[in-house]
């Protein structure tokens, strides 16, 4: 039998399939980034702003929910399996969308969608995590993130283009479809299931296992709730720019490409961003890169609706684009950090049910907001929201990373 090493040299090649099938999972994401709104209004004549944002709360709750569970379930069924399991679940969306009868159609393939991303993704991450050990946990998520919010942002541009091109309908979405395929067989035939790397790693861990995971992650540790409600508040911030930059947008009388290259940049300098502060948070300070990320993330939000430029506006994206991959991959790392390997499945699923609880918040908060007394205040609300998530940060997550 091989003998198990930890190590992203050691496992190098496993590790970069898993960074090209999250490539794939983010790409499913891209695949509505930047047409959705125009879908919903050209062919289902959806204009509130409320009922537009609907579909990112059907897809943020189902995702949230799936994180949680393939958290738990992890240990028990095997990373692999849920993998395939979500890409089982991700193939028939383009499909319901493309053939939608009615927008409650659009729902259901959020909700399937949230439930596909929920179970790629964080068995990507987990994974990584696994194969990697402590040395290299930050790059191992940088790289992650960047392989997986590069390709929202490349596939935005893409469905952007084509959509400005050829029409909202059908050509964005058979991108969709060769993404889910793909995505699928490249599992089935060539990723391995990694929690035996667990078990190897928890022989030697000094951490002590949490008494309750799911409160400790979410109310009591210190650390790992400071870190999870920035991950909510980071969530919420793109939910609200996934529904409410295009329409904004929309407004100064931009057309769906330009459109489409400014809602690409803030995903694209996220992803690329990784590659760089993924390494960073081996190095640096956690506490200051998280407390960075989400107070640039805030200036960036502010100025959006008083801005009509395109080079300005694709300034502030790319400023976004950048405070969130300053605490992307350092949420995940610092959460590996501190707890223990046996536990690391189930505390991620719970950080990341919060996060991507966020999208839902985001999307119902700034919808109703936008509806109620305008796109101006829901942009403002929700940067203040985020700076004040920031200051949380700063006041309440120690410096120093334990799990107690």
């Amino acid at each position: 039998m091989k003998e198990i090493k930890l190590g992203l040299k050691e496992n190098w090649q496993q590790f970069v399939l898993l960074v090209l099938v999250n490539a794939l999972v983010g790409g499913m994401v891209g695949m509505e980034r930047s047409i959705f709104p125009q879908f919903a209004e050209s062919q289902f004549g959806v204009s509130s702003k409320t009922a537009v944002l609907s579909f990112i709360t059907a897809f943020g709750i189902s995702k949230a929910i799936a994180n949680y569970y393939t958290g738990r379930l992890a240990n028990r069924l095997g990373r692999r399996n849920l993998l395939l399991l979500g890409w089982l679940l991700t193939i028939p969306v383009p499909f319901l969308l493309l053939y939608a009868p009615s927008w409650a159609w659009v729902i259901a393939a959020n909700v399937l969608l949230g439930m596909a991303q929920g179970l790629t993704w964080s068995s990507t991450v987990v994974m990584k995590i696994d194969l990697v050990g402590e040395k290299d946990r930050g790059l191992a998520m940088g790289l992650n993130e960047f392989a997986g919010y590069l390709a929202v942002g490349v596939v935005a541009f893409l469905t952007g283009y084509l959509a400005n091109r050829y029409g909202v309908l059908p050509y964005p979405f058979y991108v969709g479809i060769f993404i889910s395929v793909v995505g699928f067989f490249l599992t089935l035939f060539w990723i391995k299931d990694t929690r035996i790397f667990t078990k190897k790693e928890a022989q030697s861990s000094a951490n002590v296992p949490l008494e309750r995971v799911f409160w400790d992650t979410t109310f009591h540790n210190k650390t790992l709730s400071s870190v999870t409600q920035a991950g909510l508040i980071n969530n919420l911030n793109d939910g609200m720019i996934w529904g409410l930059l295009p329409l904004l947008l929309f407004s100064f009388q931009y057309d769906n490409e330009n459109i489409g290259i400014i809602t690409a940049t803030y995903p694209t300098v996220w992803g690329i961003g990784q590659l760089f502060t993924g390494k960073m948070s081996d190095h640096f300070s956690k506490k200051k890169m998280l407390f960075w990320g989400m107070a640039l993330q805030g200036i960036a939000i502010l100025p959006l609706p008083y801005v009509t430029h395109f080079y300005t506006l694709m300034g502030l994206s790319a400023l976004l684009g950048f405070g969130t991959a300053l605490v992307y991959p350092t949420f995940l790392a610092t959460i590996a950090a501190a707890t223990a390997p046996t536990q690391r499945a189930e505390s991620i699923g719970t950080f990341r049910l919060w996060r991507d609880l966020g999208y839902a918040f985001g999307a119902i908060l700034s919808g109703l907001m936008a509806d109620a007394f305008g796109i101006e205040v829901a942009i403002l609300t929700i940067a203040l929201l985020t700076l004040f998530s920031a200051g949380l940060i700063a006041q309440r997550m120690p410096e120093k990373i334990t799990p107690l």
